[in-house]
């Protein structure tokens, strides 16, 4: 049987989740009009007031809220509670500017720890299991966010974070750990490092990889399964809204079911912003509608996805997400051309002759973009023979100029030269953002 943490919540009806969104988006919109004067003040130039809101049909009259809002307001503007009542902050980790600052109170922790311990259930991990943390701690939300669920499920918690590679592996061999929590590029990684240390895979433990934090694809999945021989199972979140948890998937990997009583999802095309029918391609736009700190309405989450209705094989009923399939701010434009680093890695992971480490350099020269694609070649086929490699070069850039309609410099470099991450990737170095 399906295990299933909350029952209630997790197979409502539709119609009853509806109105229990309703309701609850009815109270946070009271909450941060007469709380938050940022939001009073957009609702005011809509010309709209709490009592304008009254169903979730109403979610559409509302405002957007964007990253730039958060940092506008930094570092506390838009929290709808005192300070006195903060009982945490996180911030993201920006790479330009000031970071965007979230706070919880002792009820958005409660929450937090619920929707992590739904999304550790559908993975399949219960309180037998050893659930090793190699997200980071800190600041960043991913680490203390399955710390919190592994415990609410009474799992043992290893809560070892981020790095550290050698000593990862000796705790999990030696603890006996069965469930890898981490981005799937340090999962990725962490398989090379088995294989190098001699390590006996019948001497592991692990059955489950809970990966998220950045996108990957199917094809990245199929390899960290074989690699590890786990079921790697996807999550998805983001600090603003209250870090991972926000969506999971069960052991099907058919979509990602949103914790929906917390977290309202909408799609809408993000040049026009109109809300897009059930079904098609776009931004991701979530509301909170059960936190006390930081309360968002109608946040632009700039990932792509869509959204399926239909109630799961696990008889879940909860809206899923398909994974994401990039974001529409780190789409690059080349000549023209929308081109997501996940295209590529989906090109490079259906050949045998590549690993799944890669670098996208984009330059300008005399005004044309230009593309080159740093790939790593597996050991059993990295060759002295330069016809060899000259073949495997083609072949590559055959198969990515195919793909994406873009003509590529492919250069090849030795295994284990492109740099490892302990985090999120880096994929794409572009140098016309530096010019």
């Amino acid at each position: 049987m399906t295990k299933i943490w909350n029952r209630h919540f997790e197979t409502m009806p539709r119609e009853q989740m509806r109105q229990v969104q309703g309701e609850r988006l009815r109270d946070t919109v009271e909450r941060i009009y007469y709380n938050v004067p940022y939001y009073r003040e957009k609702m005011q130039q809509k010309g709209l007031g709490p009592e304008h809101i009254n169903t979730i049909d109403d979610l559409k009259k509302l405002p957007f809220t964007t990253k730039q809002d958060l940092r506008d307001n930094y570092p506390y503007g838009l929290f709808a509670i005192p300070m006195t009542e903060i009982i945490r902050l996180h911030a993201s980790s920006g790479t330009t500017g000031r970071p965007t600052v979230v706070g919880y109170s002792r009820h958005d922790i409660g929450v937090w720890s619920e929707v992590m311990a739904r999304t550790l259930t559908a993975a399949g991990a219960g309180k037998d299991d050893f659930i090793q943390i190699a997200y980071g701690y800190g600041l960043f939300t991913g680490g203390l966010g399955l710390h919190y669920g592994g415990e609410k499920i009474g799992a043992s918690v290893i809560p070892i974070s981020g790095g550290n590679t050698k000593r990862q592996l000796q705790l999990m061999e030696d603890f006996g750990s069965t469930v890898l929590a981490c981005t799937p590029s340090y999962a990725a990684y962490l398989a090379e490092a088995i294989e190098e240390s001699g390590i006996q895979r019948e001497n592991l433990k692990l059955k489950i990889g809970v990966f998220g934090a950045e996108p990957w694809t199917e094809n990245m999945r199929r390899e960290i399964e074989k690699k590890l021989k786990i079921k790697a199972i996807d999550i998805y979140g983001l600090s603003e809204i209250i870090g991972p948890g926000v969506s999971f998937e069960c052991e099907h990997q058919c979509g990602l079911h949103i914790n929906e009583d917390h977290f309202i999802p909408e799609i809408i095309d993000p040049e026009t912003l109109e809300v897009l029918p059930e079904g098609e391609l776009g931004e991701l736009v979530f509301s909170t509608v059960t936190k006390e700190g930081l309360p968002l309405i109608r946040y632009r989450t700039r990932d792509l996805t869509r959204l399926n209705l239909e109630t799961c094989a696990c008889g879940r009923t909860l809206v899923r997400m398909n994974k994401c399939t990039g974001r529409s701010d780190d789409m690059l434009i080349i000549r023209g051309v929308n081109l997501f680093p996940s295209q590529i890695e989906s090109v490079l992971l259906e050949m045998d002759e590549t690993t799944p480490h890669y670098l996208l350099v984009v330059d300008r020269i005399d005004n044309l973009d230009t593309l080159e694609l740093h790939v790593e070649v597996e050991d059993r086929f990295y060759s002295d023979k330069i016809s060899e490699l000259q073949a495997l070069r083609m072949k590559i850039q055959h198969h990515v100029e195919s793909t994406t309609g873009l003509s590529v410099t492919v250069k090849l470099v030795e295994p284990k030269t492109i740099e490892r991450s302990e985090g999120k990737a880096k994929r794409v170095i572009d140098k016309r953002k530096l010019i």
